[in-house]
């Protein structure tokens, strides 16, 4: 099923608040894929503003290509500083140990309860929703949006607000093995974000 914006818009429960997207991730580091995403999103649904949720302990992945909190967090300062529309939302940095979406959201909600929440996914994990720790209960704290993907579905059983950006197909994972060799990735991500790479010797 797929939930349209005007209608959502339409409804009290949602008017009445400040619109805020969440876009989660380990950002080790983060990348143009990952702010494009969310400049866009944020002009294309009208949202006050979107923000980058850092993870503070990735679930799924090997913690020894993880680096400190502290470098992701100054990397995305960088990264948007001087873009408006996009915050840092540190939530999982304070929270302790791997926490899921369902928990990390209904706290956010408890401490801004007069903000309306869109959670921002990419069709690669629309996919995986049914999955999801307590799905159904998630469902009625955020407003999922979800960003198509090469090779992926953009279908859900699921009210999903698909939005259509440029589709880079550009990871951290790439970038690391990127920088890892030598090579400069110009373009990739933004300049200062490379030169504090470079400053600090990660991914080396």
């Amino acid at each position: 099923m797929q939930q349209t914006l005007a209608w959502l818009k339409t409804q009290t429960y949602v008017k009445k608040r400040r619109q805020v997207g969440i876009l989660g991730g380990n950002f080790n580091p983060v990348h143009n894929g990952h702010l494009l995403i969310a400049d866009q999103v944020a002009q294309i649904l009208g949202l006050d503003k979107v923000k980058l949720m850092p993870e503070a302990v990735p679930p799924h992945q090997d913690m020894k290509h993880t680096i400190s909190v502290e470098h992701r967090l100054n990397m995305i300062k960088l990264a948007i500083k001087d873009n408006p529309r996009l915050g840092i939302e540190m939530i999982e940095l304070q929270l302790e140990g791997v926490n899921y979406t369902f928990d990390t959201m209904k706290k956010l909600k408890e401490m801004n309860p007069n903000v309306y929440y869109f959670f921002i996914i990419g069709g690669d994990m629309v996919e995986y929703l049914p999955r999801w720790h307590r799905i159904n209960e998630l469902m009625e704290l955020v407003q999922f949006v979800g960003v198509g993907r090469l090779g992926y579905s953009e279908k859900s059983s699921f009210p999903v607000i698909w939005v259509d950006v440029p589709k880079i197909e550009v990871s951290s994972t790439y970038i690391r093995k990127f920088i890892g060799s030598g090579d400069v990735p110009k373009y990739l991500m933004p300049d200062e974000v490379y030169q504090y790479i470079q400053e600090k010797g990660l991914y080396i």
